[in-house]
Formats: C-alpha cells, structure tokens, sequence
C-alpha cells in the first residue's frame, strides 16, 4: 500500500503515447532540440537515452515542451539578451557578460573542447571554486555533445581518479595550481585523458593549457565540428554526471538528462514566481553540488537573473562582504549557513545594554507572531510588526545585505525549528527545500504562502510524492515521480534498478509523511534507522536535533545505539574555525566560553576541558539538556543513557561531514570507536 500526493498513472498508462510524439519530434526538428523515441525509462549506458516522462494531457507544468540546454542558452540570450548574465571581480573591479557575449563565449569554449579532443558523450572534468569558468566549461562541454561532470574541491587524488575513470574524461578543468597537483599524480592512469586546463593564473607545468589558451584556440575553430555536433544532440541523453557524496564506498555518478535539468529548473522558477530580468543571486555553494548547479546555472537563466561570483573564503566568513556589496534579490544557503548567521547576531545581541535587548524583545515578538499569524493563514499586518519591520529589522537587513531579498530557502539538510524561529522573529522567513541529487536538485518546496515550521514544504507543481508503505500513523518511505528523475547511475545497473522501481518512482531512503493539507514531512532516514539490540528502531535525526535546540553550546550531536543494549551520544563544543581550511581549531567560540563562565567551569579552549576530566558542573548542564530530551522520547529505548565530549568539532576537512554538510556516520563511528567502546564498557 502506499499514499500519493496528486494522481499518477502507471508507467505503461502514460509512456505509450509518448513513443510516437517523440518519433515526431525527431522527425520534425534537427539540432539539440530532438528526442530519440527510445522506449526504456532508464539507463546506466553514458551514450543511451531514456524515455521522457511526459504524460499525454495533464497540468501544463506536466506538459512542458522539452527544450535541451543548448536550447535552453539560445532563448535566454534571445529573450535577455542585453542583460548581465554572470559578475565576476578582477582587481577588485567587477566585470561583466550580458546574456548574448555568455552565449557566444560558451560556444568558444566549446570549439575549443572539440579541438582538444573531446568526444561525444565523454566528460569535462571540473575540479574548483566557483567562477566564470566553471560556467562556461560546463556548457561548453554540453554544447560539443560531451558531459560536464563537476569533482568536489576536497576529494583527494584517488577520488579525483575515480571520477575522471567513471565519466571517461577527454578533459579535466582545474582552479589552481593546488587542485592541478592532484591531476598531475594521477595523470599517468587516465588513459582516456587528452588536455588539462588550468583557469586561474599561469599553469607552472608544460603540457597545461591556460585559460587565455583555451580561449585564442577557440575563437580560430570554425563553427562546423561545433554545429554538426549540436545537430547530434538529444534531449533525452545524459548531458551531466553529479557524483553522490560517497558516504558508503566510491561515489556513484548520477546520470541527468538535458530535460531533467531544464525542466526541474523551469518549474521551480514557476513555483517562486520569478521576476524575469530582475533578480540577482550569488553563486558560492559548491558547483560540484546539484543544487548550486539547478539554481546558479539553469534557475538564473531560465529568469534572466544576473549571477554574481563571491570569493573562494565565501563559506569561511567572507560572504556577508558579497552580500552587502551585491544586495541579492534571492539567496540560497545550507543550514550550516545560516546556522553561523544566528550564531553571529546572539554574540552581537549578547553585547546589547539592558534598553537594546527589551526593545529588541518586543521587536521580535510581535514579528514572530505575524508570521506565525501568516502560517496559519491569518493575514493581519500590526501596527507593532509594521514599525519593527520598518525601523529595526530593516536595519538588520542592511547590515548583512538582505535589503532586497524577497526569498530565503535552506535546503541539502533540516534546518533546525528553532533557527527557522529565530530568523521568522527577525523578519526573515527562511523556506525549506527538499530534493536529491537522483531528483535533478529541487523536489519539493516551501514558500510564503503555503509554508510551516516543521515541514520540507509542498510538492512542487508537475511533480509527484508518494509515501510508500505507510503505517498507521501515515509514515513510510517517500518517493518521487517526475520529468526530474535521473537516468540511471554509470554503469551500475543494480543500484539504478535500487533506486528506480518498475513505475518510475524514485525511492529517496527517507521516512516521512504528507498531511491533509500537502505539506511533507521527514522524519527519518531508512538506512540511518539504529536498531538496539532489543530490536527498537530509533531515527537517530530528530533526536540529534532535540539535543542541539536544549543545549545551543553544542556544535554536533551523535547518537550511538545500533545493536547495542541502549543510546549513547557523543557531542561536540561549538569552536572556531581556522578561515585558510575550514578546520575547527581548539578555541571555544565566545558564546561556547560565555556558557561555561557562567557554569563556574571557565575555559577557552577544547583541551581545557578535557584536560583533568570534563568539569562536573558542564557534565551536569549536559545532562539535564539530555534529560530535556528523554522527556519527549517515544520509549524508553530512545531516552539516551551516556555521553561523552568528543575532543574536536566534525567538518568536511577533517572528514566527518560530506560536502553538503550531512555526517558521515560510518567516518565518525571509526574515528571515535575507542570513545564509543568505553561508553559501553
């Protein structure tokens, strides 16, 4: 049995009709904008195609006119075509492409990608931070029939190796020297490898083409390779690999179509209700990541926004820089960042006199309770909002360059409850979104209108949710449906056939729910369920979450209980971070020191702490927050009995939290097994 959120027909319903109006499409149209009539609706092959799932009648955001993203470039530069497409600063000086030159400097790159070497359905490789670059070489590499496929800045040499083999790169794009160096040491292994491009400063190795390189060999390429090559294109066919974090083994390469992208896209834009040629945003979330890739390439263009670059140390504190000089209109943020954002305005408000926190109070009161107020659809604006908004909120927005922003999202991780309330009650409605990597970026989402606290927001229009399995109380696996699904993983057909059923439902491995009302809800994660030995089944999430909103020192909370007699936890102490890597340093963040002062168990660093033993006055205060916790579990068996404090903070640099900031469970319980072990001892 199963719960579906608007109707769906099976696969065989709807599929069928679908053969012959691509077949005419074929017929019809030559160029990238075509579709193969193929009749199987997945692939692990990087040269197959799938069938597009496009009912026969239904919701106009169901119905969309497939467009490839070739297509997809060529109307944004028709429709916008005098409009700042991308920002980037030279010399402290920002420079420019409107929507036409970023059409034609794609198509440069592309020449030169193809005269290098690249063949149809091979990769460009992507290994750095967010540029100009970046953009071009990734649609250049669709535009010349290949596959852009972006490397996390983090991996090592071996996982860079692992994703050139799997993508059959022709060409790998680096940032720096650094990220060259890694390139270098496994290039000898890459048979199938034809050209390293490095796009920042000056290549110090012979045989490294520079960008300027790129560029003067492009623009003396005739545009005839180039146009047969488009002439080959289908909509259907994979056009970019994301490659999942790799949590458990080697990443697997997520295979998304040409419709996968620009539809997802399209009907976000849809949902948000885009100004077109009027909003501004700011790439600095990793590329690498599908989300930055669906909202900073496809979103953007497909509303004409202009796309502003922050600087490399963007997630290292430099971003409030960016956003007060660009002024976004929308902006996009893991919990992590806005995470630092609450941290940074309580160490600010800590500082306020005894007047500036009662008015701040007030302030925040009456805010909170209007958008409470909106929530549960009571449109009323007070007189108390009005002024709060306008006089004290409206400052803060100035201050950290969210004058203009008319919509916030949080998406990759649950944002915290409590965060959410926190920015609602500065005049911040911070929206959830929900999707995978398998589910082109975006699945679904909260706006304004139809938003709450604890939900991961509503199932976009034109795609489907469906809560397989349910139990008594609604709860079983979500999936989803959609123009959006992926094709298949590279050539592992097992796990594409695990992810993908017979109908075309995409199973997410999360737990959730969909209320009466068409909000979803997570509530767990399947393969994350611990199960103790009494055979109890614990979602490890919400209990994690529990413990950060009783105790707001602590930095990351772990649960431990698998097969074992009852739940431990291990925690960590909010720390600062070193601003070169992203490490965390030993140094408690002041509110960190400002709790344990208060406590009467004065320290400045992690290894005080720990020193002599834990100070018993900080173990009680943990205790009794933990206590706090217990007092809402289901069970006895999801009360926690032990903790320990871990002696370092978890970050993607030191291996415990994948890239889009999720712990890696199986990391943290190696790293720490001699803690874990003595908690049970």
């Amino acid at each position: 049995m199963s719960t579906i959120v608007s109707s769906v027909l099976p696969a065989s319903q709807i599929e069928q009709p679908q053969i012959q109006r691509n077949r005419t499409m074929v017929e019809m149209n030559a160029g990238p904008d075509q579709v193969n009539p193929v009749e199987n609706d997945i692939t692990t092959d990087p040269e197959g195609c799938v069938r597009l799932r496009i009912p026969q009648s239904g919701k106009s955001t169901e119905t969309l006119p497939p467009i490839s993203v070739p297509g997809f470039v060529k109307r944004a530069a028709n429709i916008f075509p005098d409009r700042i497409a991308l920002s980037w600063k030279e010399e402290q000086e920002w420079k420019h492409f409107t929507y036409r030159q970023y059409l034609e400097e794609i198509r440069t790159v592309a020449k030169a990608f193809i005269h290098l070497g690249l063949e149809p359905r091979h990769s460009v490789c992507i290994l750095g931070y967010n540029s100009v670059e970046w953009f071009l070489s990734d649609l250049a590499a669709i535009f010349a029939g290949g596959m852009a496929a972006g490397i996390y800045t983090t991996n090592s040499p071996l996982a860079c190796q692992h994703s050139a083999e799997v993508s059959r790169a022709n060409i790998i794009v680096v940032e720096d020297e650094q990220q060259l160096q890694k390139i270098l040491q496994i290039r000898a292994n890459l048979p199938q490898l034809k050209a390293v491009i490095q796009y920042s400063g000056t290549p110090p190795e012979s045989g490294v083409y520079s960008w300027k390189e790129i560029l003067e060999i492009g623009k003396n390429c005739s545009d005839g390779p180039l146009e047969e090559r488009l002439s080959k294109i289908h909509i259907n066919e994979c056009c970019t690999l994301v490659f999942t974090s790799g949590t458990m083994g080697n990443p697997k390469a997520v295979m998304l179509s040409h419709d996968n992208l620009t539809y997802d896209a399209t009907v976000i834009m849809e949902r948000l209700r885009l100004a077109r040629g009027e909003e501004t945003l700011i790439s600095y979330l990793p590329l690498s990541h599908v989300a930055a890739q669906v909202v900073d390439i496809y979103l953007s263009m497909s509303a004409g926004a202009a796309v502003y670059f922050a600087d490399k140390d963007a997630l290292k504190g430099t971003l409030v820089n960016t956003l007060k000089e660009i002024r976004p209109t929308k902006f996009l943020g893991v919990p992590r960042v806005y995470e630092k954002i609450y941290e940074k305005m309580q160490q600010i408000a800590a500082q306020n006199g005894f007047i500036k926190k009662a008015i701040a109070s007030w302030a925040k009161e009456y805010t909170l309770q209007h958008h409470l107020n909106l929530i549960n659809g009571i449109h009323s604006k007070s007189w108390a909002y009005s002024l709060a908004s306008s006089i004290i909120f409206k400052k803060i927005k100035e201050a950290l360059g969210f004058e203009r922003c008319t919509f916030f999202c949080s998406a990759a991780a649950p944002l915290a409850t409590d965060i959410k309330r926190y920015f609602l009650s500065i005049d911040i409605p911070v929206m959830e979104c929900f999707g995978m990597s398998e589910a082109s970026g975006g699945h679904t989402l909260a706006v304004e209108s139809a938003n709450n606290l604890s939900s991961i927001g509503m199932t976009i229009p034109g795609l489907k949710t469906k809560i397989l399995n349910p139990e008594s109380d609604g709860q079983g696996e979500i999936c989803m449906y959609g123009r959006h699904i992926f094709m298949g993983y590279v050539n592992e057909l097992e796990k594409t056939r695990e992810a993908i059923d017979d109908e075309g439902w995409l199973h997410t491995g999360d737990l959730g729910y969909v209320d009466e009302k068409g909000f979803v809800y997570i509530t767990g994660r399947l393969k994350e369920l611990l199960i103790t030995a009494g055979g109890e089944n614990v979602p490890p999430v919400p209990i994690e979450q529990y413990v950060k909103y009783e105790l707001p020192f602590v930095n990351n909370a772990f649960l431990i209980g698998d097969k074992r007699k009852y739940l431990s936890l291990l925690v960590t102490l909010k720390c600062e971070v070193d601003p070169s890597d992203g490490t965390p340093t030993d140094e408690l963040q002041s509110s960190t020191q400002g709790v344990l002062k208060s406590l009467g168990c004065p320290a400045s660093t992690v290894t005080e702490v720990l020193k002599n033993g834990p100070d018993p006055k900080l173990l009680a205060a943990i205790q009794a927050g933990i206590n706090r916790c217990n007092e809402k579990a289901t069970s006895r068996a999801q009360k926690i009995q032990k903790f320990a404090i871990l002696p370092a903070d978890f970050s993607i640099a030191t291996g415990e939290l994948g890239p889009t900031m999720k712990v890696k469970r199986r990391v943290v319980e190696k790293k720490y097994s001699g803690i874990i072990e003595n908690l049970y001892n």
